[in-house]
């Protein structure tokens, strides 16, 4: 499937349609075309190139695991060919109502004449939070 992204943004609202969707061909149209694409999941070894990456995305958008993500927005970097967005994933399970702990990720995206694709996404389960009790000096 060959799609025109017109901005990073177009491609990350597709990326995260397809896992929505669990479409496993409009999870691969987002992708950039070069062997330089890579995906690293928690838990996952990095996976570098479209074949690798749609064998990683393959199974996990399967119906059956189907989950549901608040995307929210803490950062954004775009300059020139690339761009480069900050995201905290809010991961719920279907059919369960279970919310996962937090998940940052960052989608690096690159403009080249067929438009925007992603090149690279990373995702790394976010701190704990702070306890501001651990740190208080005590009386």
């Amino acid at each position: 499937m060959t799609t025109r992204f017109n901005s990073p943004t177009d491609v990350e609202d597709a990326y995260y349609d397809a896992i929505d969707e669990c479409d496993l061909e409009k999870m691969m149209s987002v992708w950039d075309p070069s062997p330089q694409a890579a995906c690293l999941l928690p838990m996952q070894p990095m996976h570098h190139g479209r074949e690798a990456i749609r064998a990683l995305w393959r199974p996990m958008l399967d119906p059956e695991l189907k989950v549901d993500i608040t995307v929210n927005h803490l950062e954004w970097i775009e300059q020139g060919e690339i761009a480069i967005h900050l995201l905290e994933e809010l991961v719920t399970l279907k059919g369960t109502g279970q919310r996962q702990p937090p998940i940052y990720a960052t989608n690096v995206f690159r403009r080249d004449a067929d438009g925007w694709h992603l090149l690279l996404h990373v995702n790394s389960p976010a701190p704990p939070p702070a306890n501001p009790a651990a740190g208080a000096p005590g009386p």
